[in-house]
């Protein structure tokens, strides 16, 4: 049985507990999609699991691609007119636009100008801003501190390096009964930034965590790698074996107070499409469900249709859709341990399901079989069955080595895990047998 003891969000506070703990630590690192934050980070996340970082070198093609140069940041800041500090980047790292290229001038404000960003529907909010891929810098600030600056000659620092690197992604592999994996990946890139996606990343190193000492099915592979590029790079190194992915899940911006949302796969109509639609509404009444689109985080990769994976994305409010999304205002406050905690479980359940969704077959299929001696029936009669009699009147009558579990509990209305301990009851009794499980 997969992660047995989670079954309600209760059950799953004290993971919440440690994936916000987990949060604070890595919040402060600076993050982009090379470079010693990302390094840092997983330093931090491998001291809970064991990770395997992989160094891909610069200018190494990757499918349309090409690994850049590697980007640190040591110091940048603005002086204004007085000397004075007016930004700086060691106060709040999402103050400089995420690759700047290396500047020490001296401006007057209106130059200035064009290379700072601000929100001025927030007015005390930082955005965050990136220049992965120009040749340029910048610097962004709250737009009543950008109203604030006065005229005058502005002493500019930016020091960064762009040099030749690499990029730094980690795995773990969980070894299953079979060699069919199950990916969970969730982006490493992103600043000081809770929700996207320092929060993805607790969760999955707990969910790594928590998942590596049970027994399982599927294989389970965990990246954690920085988004876009990564995603290209870790798919141009593993082209030859993305075969055995059966199924995988981006996971990202999980702890917000947002509804748990599911996006499809490109097919649409996989086995972790059906388990996502049929977990997420018995768990939150407003979760939304939503149709692939080529837009969003690495989820585009996978089903790009050179690979066409059955992959979709988890998160809790969607990129773009929350007022807080890149920008200060997505810190620690965002989000909290009891949204955590609900991802946390759909998760597990969308996994248990993947996990046990397999077809039986009825031994006695001439008529219906005699429950009572069994003991798995009601001693009076005249009574209506109760819930889990009606499970086991709905497995004994679809289990023709067909249909799978998860088709007879959406058929029957019925929780999935109620119908699998009917299917493991009636297999005692010996009246259901597994069918055999494709690719086992």
């Amino acid at each position: 049985m997969l992660l047995p003891e989670f079954r309600a969000t209760e059950d799953c506070m004290g993971v919440a507990n440690e994936c916000f703990a987990l949060a604070q630590r890595i919040f402060p690192i600076c993050r982009s999609i090379t470079g010693d934050g990302v390094r840092q980070t997983l330093g931090v996340l491998g001291e809970y699991i064991p990770l395997k970082p992989v160094e891909v070198p610069s200018g190494t093609p990757v499918l349309d691609w090409e690994v850049p140069h590697e980007w640190n940041v040591r110091d940048a800041y603005i002086k204004g007119p007085d000397g004075r500090k007016v930004v700086d980047f060691q106060s709040n790292n999402l103050h400089l636009v995420s690759y700047s290229r290396p500047v020490s001038a001296r401006m007057a404000l209106a130059e200035l100008r064009t290379h700072l960003f601000s929100l001025p529907q927030h007015p005390d909010w930082i955005p965050y801003r990136t220049s992965y891929y120009r040749d340029a810098w910048g610097f962004c600030l709250t737009h009543r501190a950008l109203e604030s600056l006065s005229e005058g000659e502005y002493e500019v620092v930016v020091d960064t390096s762009h040099e030749p690197g690499s990029l730094t992604y980690a795995e773990l592999v969980l070894p299953g009964e079979s060699p069919q994996e199950v990916l969970i990946y969730t982006h490493v890139c992103h600043p000081s930034l809770a929700n996207d996606n320092v929060s993805g990343m607790s969760l999955a190193t707990m969910l790594a965590r928590h998942l590596a000492p049970t027994t399982h099915h599927f294989t389970y592979r965990f990246v954690f790698a920085p988004t876009t590029i990564g995603s290209v790079t870790w798919l141009a190194r593993n082209e030859a074996n993305v075969g055995r992915i059966a199924y995988g899940l981006v996971m990202g911006l999980t702890g917000d107070r947002g509804a748990l949302t599911y996006k499809a796969s490109r097919r649409g109509d996989t086995a972790i499409d059906a388990a996502a639609r049929h977990v997420l509404p018995n768990l939150d009444p407003n979760a939304r469900l939503e149709p692939f689109s080529p837009y969003g985080y690495d989820e585009r990769n996978f089903c790009s249709p050179g690979f066409n994976l059955a992959v979709g994305r988890l998160t809790r409010s969607a990129n773009g859709k929350y007022p807080e999304y890149h920008s200060s205002a997505d810190n620690l406050d965002l989000i909290e341990p009891r949204s955590i905690a609900e991802t946390f479980l759909a998760c597990v359940q969308i996994l248990r399901v993947l996990e046990h969704n397999v077809c039986f077959v009825n031994l006695r299929p001439k008529g219906e079989p005699r429950l009572g001696p069994r003991g798995l029936f009601r001693t009076t009669g005249g009574t209506d069955p109760g819930r889990l009699e009606h499970a086991y009147l709905w497995l004994l009558n679809q289990s023709d080595g067909g249909r799978s579990l998860l088709e007879i509990a959406e058929r029957a209305g019925m929780p999935f895990d109620f119908v699998y301990q009917a299917a493991c009851d009636l297999q005692k009794a010996g009246l259901v047998e597994r069918a055999p499980r494709e690719g086992s």
